[in-house]
């Protein structure tokens, strides 16, 4: 059986950076499903942190229907993330009403109907397609497990705001990161940060802080401008640009940085680290994934994930790097976002380039394949979006 796996579509973006919402990028995708048996979307396939969950879905529809049309007969595996975990509370809350339920396993193999009406909506429209529900993640093979990969954040050492909130509710439940042993206990730390993000986004669009704006913003401080950088590093080439005040206050924000995170670590929400170089974001998640991996039993399996929107390994990587320390194999599925935070203005230089999948054939290691490196960046980007050229983010 050939399986092709998507991840990070974020269907349903504010910021029009989901890229499956546009025909013209949808179609080397439908193309490549030609000869496959089965897709697996790999959760945040919707975006609902920018709004209602009904507008996501709304602007998903077209991209279902033709995923259906295209893979009509064939088999449609969907999965959540922490973006799109109302796809799945429904299920997750009603499994415990009536009784002790037993306890998650890495794979839940479910109906749509069973799980949510969003789900279900969702399987209408991919017919005639047959649609399964995964949760958290997918065995393709004996060997080949595939998960969004959000439960890494519990273990990450760069400061994000996903990895602090974890930490705090870490804290608060008294389930330090050390101690989490399976999918319940990862879910117990992580399901109601994104229950309480999903009802903040419910009853309108979100500001800043939880559509990405602020995040974004704070690694362009960090990196001086334009691209993912270090803290406490000198400014980089054009981090100089605008007013004297706002270039004071961004080396005031990079050199309190380290200050910080150490307050953090001493506050209980660590281990974190102040490097948010490129290098440290792919690295740190490599290793928090690998965590994962060993904690939850994958043992030597291939793990497919996605999540942190970097691919791999591509050619150059160090492959020591994608492996976990219990043996788990790691292949990431990038994504099918626009960042310009992290997408190269030098074509296809970058990493984060989007339009990623990753193949899993019968036998043998899972393939990264890349389905836009003939588009240029006024292509992909949305129309405000058009760049003059910058530097490369390579990690």
């Amino acid at each position: 059986m050939r399986t092709l796996i998507l991840s990070d579509l974020h269907l349903g973006s504010f910021s029009n950076a989901d890229l499956l919402r546009r025909a013209d990028l949808r179609a080397p995708l439908l193309a490549a499903l030609e000869d496959v048996d089965r897709v697996v979307l790999l959760g945040d396939v919707l975006e609902f942190r920018h709004g209602p969950q009904r507008e996501a879905i709304a602007r998903a529809r077209p991209f279902f229907e033709d995923l259906g049309r295209a893979l009509a007969g064939r088999e449609l595996v969907i999965t959540a993330g922490n973006h799109d975990h109302g796809l799945v509370e429904p299920w997750l809350e009603r499994r415990g009403e009536r009784e002790q339920p037993p306890p998650l396993q890495v794979e839940q193999l479910l109906e749509p109907s069973a799980v949510s009406p969003a789900l279900e909506r969702l399987a209408r429209w991919a017919a005639p397609a047959s649609v399964r529900v995964a949760y958290p993640g997918l065995w393709v093979r004996p060997d080949v497990y595939a998960t969004h990969g959000h439960y890494l954040d519990c273990h990450l050492t760069v400061p994000t705001l996903e990895r602090l909130s974890v930490g705090a509710m870490c804290r608060m439940l008294g389930r330090p990161p050390a101690s989490l042993r399976c999918v319940d206990d990862y879910e117990a730390v992580g399901a109601p940060l994104f229950a309480w993000r999903d009802a903040v986004a419910r009853f309108g669009s979100t500001g800043s802080a939880l559509n990405g704006i602020a995040t974004v913003s704070a690694w362009r401080a960090l990196g001086g401008g334009g691209r993912a950088g270090g803290a406490g590093r000198a400014p980089a080439a054009g981090a100089g640009r605008g007013s004297p005040a706002r270039v004071l206050r961004r080396r005031a924000f990079a050199a309190g940085f380290p200050l910080a995170v150490a307050a953090l670590n001493r506050a209980g929400l660590g281990p974190l680290r102040a490097d948010v170089s490129a290098g440290e974001l792919r690295r740190a998640g490599l290793l928090a994934m690998g965590e994962a991996a060993a904690r939850l039993g994958l043992g030597d399996a291939y793990v497919v994930f996605g999540h942190t929107h970097r691919a791999g390994p591509l050619p150059g990587d160090e492959q020591r790097e994608w492996r976990g320390r219990g043996g788990a194999r790691l292949v990431n599925a990038g994504s099918w976002t626009y960042a310009p935070i992290f997408i190269s203005r030098t074509l296809h230089r970058s990493p984060y380039w989007p339009g990623v999948c990753v193949l899993v054939e019968d036998a043998g290691a899972p393939q990264v394949k890349q389905l836009l490196l003939d588009r240029t960046l006024a292509e992909i980007a949305p129309a405000r979006e058009r760049p003059a050229a910058a530097r490369p983010v390579s990690a």
